[in-house]
């Protein structure tokens, strides 16, 4: 079997997680949670990091935190797992979504100026695949307009837009540390944060905003969103790695592109743009309308040879859950819609070997009857 993803523990893990068991903090109390926080805000050149349960969790604090409410617009793309709008959604407010790029797969930023209202709070911005949205474009509407910025980086780990880190760009921006991320801790996320305030206020959202002198008094209602000590000591020998990290994900996306490239009716991810290059934090493909199959027969084909595959994000727009509560109604979104139906991504993980890249790239072959 050839998983979508394997992740890669190889360096300080162990040692790390023994001396969490040996010293007993297990807990979110443990040491390495401040630690964590500190060299990861550091790494992307922001002043607080706080530690939560998963990206999910820094997303709901991260939209509280803002200020969003009831009738609150916010700005995103349809193109996403469901967590950003679903935060947005649990706190009143209402998404209001743009389409992507065919290029990136990334939101179409030139959507964005005629989106806004008088309603629009805040633009929430996620960074695709391994890509990172063009991001000067929405500063500058940001600025324009006094709006905030929300920033989910969760699959960018490593990756820079212009020289500077993602991550380093939102009022909060947020990150995933699920396995299948370049940085792991089995469960776990972070906000990022630069402004005094904000921080705390987050810190207490993810604690139940248990008051410092009282503790089991609250003024507010947060969540039990936090980090454990042994998640964190996964995180900082994680974050050891992360520069190889990166370069491995590159060298298994350019293989993957030197191999698939030139085969009719495949799209392959985007290799640069004039602000970043990929990273790579999944390898996906989008199959083409004048292709001789489909994406359900590539898909079946894989799976028959014991090779992981995923689909692509299914749009907002198009969501159950959301149509049931009457949003989107009459919308359309094409190019969204079109990489949801028509792509899929092969595995990636850092665990793979580059034996595992050509198997997989036999069997695609195989199947498109391309040798």
């Amino acid at each position: 079997m050839i998983p979508v993803n394997t992740p890669r523990l190889c360096g300080n893990e162990k040692k790390y997680l023994l001396e969490c068991i040996e010293t007993g903090w297990i807990s979110s109390e443990g040491p390495f949670v401040q630690r964590f926080e500190s060299e990861f805000s550091a790494y992307c050149n922001r002043k607080h990091g706080v530690a939560v349960a998963n990206g999910s969790a820094a997303l709901d604090i991260a939209v509280k935190a803002i200020g969003i409410g009831a009738g609150d617009e916010v700005i995103m793309p349809t193109f996403t797992i469901i967590s950003p709008a679903q935060s947005v959604v649990q706190q009143g407010g209402i998404p209001v979504l743009v389409d992507s790029d065919p290029e990136t797969w990334n939101m179409d930023v030139s959507q964005l100026e005629e989106k806004i209202t008088p309603r629009t709070k805040a633009i929430l911005v996620v960074h695709i695949y391994g890509l990172p949205v063009d991001m000067d474009p929405v500063i500058e509407l940001a600025r324009k307009h006094g709006l905030k910025i929300i920033e989910d980086a969760a699959e960018m780990h490593g990756q820079t837009y212009k020289g500077r880190k993602c991550g380093s760009f939102g009022d909060i921006s947020v990150f995933s540390f699920y396995p299948n991320k370049h940085i792991t801790t089995g469960e776990g996320g972070m906000l990022v944060i630069d402004d005094d305030e904000l921080a705390e206020k987050c810190r207490g959202y993810r604690n139940l905003c248990f008051q410092p002198q009282k503790r089991f008094v609250h003024s507010d209602l947060g969540w039990n969103y936090r980090m454990t000590n042994m998640q964190a000591a996964l995180g900082c020998a994680q974050l050891e790695q992360i520069d190889d990290t990166v370069k491995r994900k590159r060298e298994i996306g350019a293989l993957y592109t030197e191999k698939l490239k030139g085969i009719p009716g495949l799209q392959l991810p985007q290799v640069r743009t004039e602000y970043a290059e990929n990273i790579y934090w999944v390898y996906g493909i989008v199959v083409e309308d004048s292709a001789p199959f489909s994406v359900d027969d590539l898909v079946a084909h894989l799976g028959s040879k014991r090779i992981g595959t995923r689909p692509f994000f299914w749009c907002m727009h198009e969501q159950p859950v959301f149509q049931t509560m009457g949003l989107f109604d009459g919308t359309s979104y094409p190019v969204a819609e079109n990489m949801a139906r028509n792509g899929f991504y092969v595995p990636s993980g850092l665990g793979m070997s580059n034996d595992d890249i050509d198997a997989v790239v036999a069997a695609l072959r195989e199947r498109i009857g391309n040798d």
